[in-house]
């Protein structure tokens, strides 16, 4: 009996060594500070969930930011593609639009300019979505998970907002960065944009620094890598710039941040061939202490980083669409609390 108790009072000592030892460890670990995010020439910090005004350097609300974005004719809307927030961000803002200046058209990255065709047929009611995504291939056109994007396809289809696809085709992009563009043939230089301007240092600075990060053993030829980016870009402003010559409506273009960083890629090469009321936001992932550069983007929305990155599509059987009643329509949500006091 004695030797029980000993036994139970070791293990008491021990087990209060332990709590003891762990409590002095975490007394002494450091706490890691939120992310947060400062512009050159503004006094402060800016926090993730905050709207930021990035040329006069505040934060606005989001009752302001959709405001502005309804006196545009062009609103370039980025994204990190495997960042579920951004997603999110994207079907609130086209929420509000509609309720507060009428549903806008999209342009998206996601569809090659060849699918267009699958894409209003599905828009259209004429085919269902399973269809729909075998025939523009989902899985190796795009590859990211499909129900990032599906709240926004839904909810075109339930305004009955036009998409155009305006990417160019991925096989005459990957050819251009192996190859050049003297590497195409006539009809491979027919799908891609007629004019392609090469001359932007401030953007071939850019890549070249992408480019050096990144660096990939097919892409040995720095100056192939950046005329397939100049494919790419200029072939969606050319495009998407179709669309608004038709001057039907206010177009969103959605796409990811690289091609709209400081205006280099699709918004400059854009409002060169339509010249109409332009604005740039970007959903903006931050992690730890960001520098902001006031060129990067005329509006920033501060969001964490993105979790784990995800693999829904293969994963999870896609249920089908409810039926929806005519009048049905997806509800507004409210914006983020902007308030410049208010930190994680």
């Amino acid at each position: 009996m004695q030797e029980s108790s000993r036994s139970l009072e070791k293990c008491c000592f021990l087990l209060m060594a332990m709590v003891l030892f762990m409590l002095q460890g975490c007394g002494t670990m450091k706490r890691m500070p939120p992310p947060m995010a400062t512009i050159p020439g503004t006094s402060g910090h800016f926090w993730i969930g905050q709207i930021l005004d990035v040329k006069a350097g505040k934060v606005i609300t989001f009752e302001e930011l959709i405001e502005t974005l309804c006196s545009k004719d062009l609103i370039f809307l980025g994204e990190v593609h495997d960042n579920p927030e951004h997603h999110l961000i994207q079907v609130q803002i086209l929420q509000a639009l509609d309720a507060r200046c009428g549903p806008p058209a999209l342009a998206m990255e996601v569809f090659q300019s060849p699918r267009q065709d699958a894409l209003d047929r599905y828009l259209g009611g004429e085919i269902p979505e399973e269809i729909f995504l075998k025939t523009v291939d989902w899985k190796k056109s795009w590859g990211y998970d499909y129900l990032f994007y599906r709240p926004l396809l839904l909810w075109a289809k339930a305004n009955r907002s036009p998409i155009q696809a305006v990417n160019a085709p991925i096989d005459v992009v990957r050819k251009v960065a192996r190859k050049g563009l003297s590497g195409l043939d006539a009809g491979e230089r027919n799908a891609i944009a007629g004019e392609i301007d090469l001359n932007q240092e401030a953007h071939r600075d850019y890549l070249r620094r992408v480019y050096e990060q990144h660096r990939h053993g097919e892409l040995e030829n720095f100056d192939y890598f950046y005329e397939a980016q100049c494919v790419w870009e200029e072939t969606m402003a050319e495009n998407a710039s179709r669309f608004i010559e038709k001057g039907k409506t206010r177009l969103v273009f959605i796409a990811g941040n690289g091609h709209l960083i400081n205006k280099y890629g699709i918004p400059d090469r854009m409002l060169k061939r339509v010249p109409v009321s332009a604005v740039t936001l970007l959903p903006y992932p931050i992690h730890g202490k960001e520098d902001l550069e006031r060129e990067v983007a005329d509006y920033i929305w501060l969001t964490p980083e993105a979790p784990h990155r995800f693999r829904f599509f293969h994963n999870m059987k896609m249920k089908p669409e409810a039926p929806k009643k005519e009048e049905e329509k997806p509800q507004l949500k409210k914006g983020p609390s902007s308030d410049a006091s208010s930190k994680p």
